[in-house]
């Protein structure tokens, strides 16, 4: 009815493809409307890695979206190793994919270590099952052998390319009878088995992208005389499957009812649909959801390490905040609020993917990190235990290298408090700020040892601060005499925040045309450069708390006696 109306005049020609294009709008727009939708029965996902790298951000965040799906709808989650590229295979890459999604927080319902009704859950221990149906698609006729040799089919790649065209087949072998195809078989003779995709593959309705498919011609290559003809391999010569085998095989068996993942592979999608068809089996419903892509606009391989997730864990990085991360690209929520723990994320969850590629943010992360490490602290609870021992790793590691002299090492300045509880402290006060246990140390390091003074001028204050200071010397000798006078037990961060301002009032008596504001920020400068070596952090009065009585008046003083001697220097 819609076309109809889109298209009046009943006499008039309309052209296939316009017709076609229109048709494909209407039923997009359809489906759209409840693609987005969770279904009403429990999913069963799966995440199908191969062994030949290691797991990266892209790859993390195909096994969340199939996670998400089959727990929010009650269902369940496959782990399947696809290991039948034994010439790229990584030794170590599986046992190290299962703890990295472990570690991220993803564990599976059925998989190769755990087992379940489905099994086995590696496909190089199910070749038996993958040559059985390849023959049955060969009695069917919507598969055929195909005996070409490697140097013949290298050399039709090479004019195929010199003529700009794509490396499909020509169809050399299509026409043998099964009969002499399995005479030739038996006889020892290498082949393949290829499956024969029609000139009009089948369109199917992505939960993502609506009506897809396209007739599959090449006209260039029929206007050179070409015979071209995609025609996958199905089985290789040595008797393993391809992935358009070996997943189609495996989903049906494994009764998966949704597939999310990588856009890259929609172009191979009409041919799964194609092995559907030909099996009699229904497909499982597919979302194509678009790469992540590095700041040039490349996506990221598992093979060449790109944002390893092992390198996100080794910087520090949480694992709850890394899944929070990757949820937020190719997927919209509704909510106020990008930060979603991993229950959150279930509660939430729906189709919503958004289409096209997505370049990643860094600083996006780095906002989650800060988040959730504000998150641990209030909550006070296991995470925040953690992440203190990872910090305090951190920290004994970095004094553990030859370059710390002995007269650094923390233990002097800790004010009776062990390491551990100098980091928690420390923690409470700066998580707004936190990113990762090196960084922290790093800013953070003058809570942990001395290192003394130069000079003023030597480029450890800068030359504004340096000469504000000089210049009301005589009005800030005040500071170190009123914090000398707060006995140790009243040294809190309460009380030092009172100090301060009868500070501003002291010294505002002494320069009445400089207002209070003013005066504030002057003594917290003189403060931070004392105590907290020029440093960001904390507010003082909570640095000077933790930092403990005698090392803040220790610091005060000798930043004063630097002051005495740069101020007699330049008077004489």
């Amino acid at each position: 009815m819609l076309l109809r109306r889109i298209f009046p005049v009943q006499n008039q020609v309309i052209c296939q493809q316009c017709r076609r294009y229109v048709s494909s709008l209407i039923l997009g727009v359809e489906q759209r409307r409840t693609s987005q939708q969770l279904p009403p029965t429990p999913a069963r996902t799966r995440f199908a890695p191969s062994p030949t790298g290691y797991l990266h951000l892209g790859s993390l965040r195909t096994a969340l979206f199939n996670y998400l799906l089959s727990k929010a709808t009650g269902g369940q989650f496959l782990l399947r190793i696809e290991d039948t590229d034994k010439r790229r295979t990584i030794a170590d890459a599986e046992e190290r994919l299962y703890r990295d999604l472990r570690w991220a927080g993803l564990d599976w319902d059925e998989g190769p270590d755990i087992g379940g009704s489905y099994g086995p859950y590696k496909q190089s221990e199910r070749t038996s099952l993958y040559e059985e149906h390849a023959k049955k698609l060969l009695q069917s006729g919507h598969a055929y052998r195909c005996f070409c040799s490697v140097e013949k089919l290298s050399e039709l790649a090479r004019r195929r390319s010199n003529l700009a065209l794509p490396s499909d087949y020509d169809r050399t072998c299509e026409g043998l009878p099964y009969e002499l195809s399995d005479e030739r078989a038996r006889a020892g003779q290498a082949f393949v088995v290829r499956l024969r995709v029609p000139a009009a593959p089948p369109e199917y309705v992505d939960l993502v992208y609506g009506l897809v498919g396209k007739p599959n011609h090449n006209r260039k290559a029929q206007n050179l005389g070409e015979a071209s003809y995609e025609d996958p391999i199905l089985l290789k010569s040595d008797g393993l499957p391809t992935y358009h085998l070996a997943n189609v095989v495996d989903d049906h068996h494994m009764k998966i009812t949704h597939v999310v993942r990588a856009a890259e592979w929609m172009s191979s999608t009409p041919k799964h649909l194609l092995l559907y068809q030909a099996f009699g089996w229904e497909p499982p419903e597919f979302a194509h959801v678009g790469l992540l892509q590095d700041s040039s606009h490349q996506k990221f391989s598992k093979r060449k390490g790109d944002l390893s997730i092992r390198r996100f864990e080794e910087q520090g990085i949480f694992p709850e905040a890394l899944l929070n991360y990757v949820a937020l690209y190719g997927w919209s929520h509704t909510k106020t609020n990008d930060v979603m723990s991993l229950s959150d994320l279930i509660e939430t969850f729906d189709l919503k993917f958004t289409k096209g590629n997505t370049v990643v943010e860094p600083h996006k992360l780095v906002y989650l990190q800060k988040k959730y490490t504000t998150k641990y602290v209030h909550e006070n609870g296991s995470q925040f235990e953690t992440l203190v021992d990872r910090v305090l790793g951190e920290i004994q590691q970095e004094f553990r290298t030859p370059s710390w002299h002995p007269d650094m090492v923390y233990s002097n300045h800790l004010a009776g408090n062990d390491l551990r509880t100098r980091i928690t402290e420390v923690l409470r006060g700066t998580a707004k700020n936190y990113t990762n246990p090196k960084d922290f140390f790093t800013n953070y390091k003058y809570f942990f040892y001395d290192q003394p003074l130069q000079e003023l001028h030597s480029g450890d204050v800068p030359e504004g601060t340096r000469i504000t200071l000089m210049g009301l010397w005589p009005q800030l000798r005040t500071v170190n005499a009123t914090f000398r006078d707060v006995p140790l037990e009243a040294w809190t961060d309460e009380s030092l925040k009172e100090k301060a301002s009868t500070l501003v009032d002291i010294i505002s008596s002494k320069l009445k045309e400089t207002s209070s504001k003013e005066i504030y920020k002057i003594i917290q400068m003189y403060l931070r450069c004392a105590v907290a070596r020029g440093s960001s952090g904390p507010p003082m009065h909570t640095t000077m708390a933790i930092l403990g009585r005698d090392t803040c008046l220790w610091r005060l003083d000798e930043l004063a006696d630097l002051l005495d001697n740069d101020t007699r220097g330049i008077n004489k």
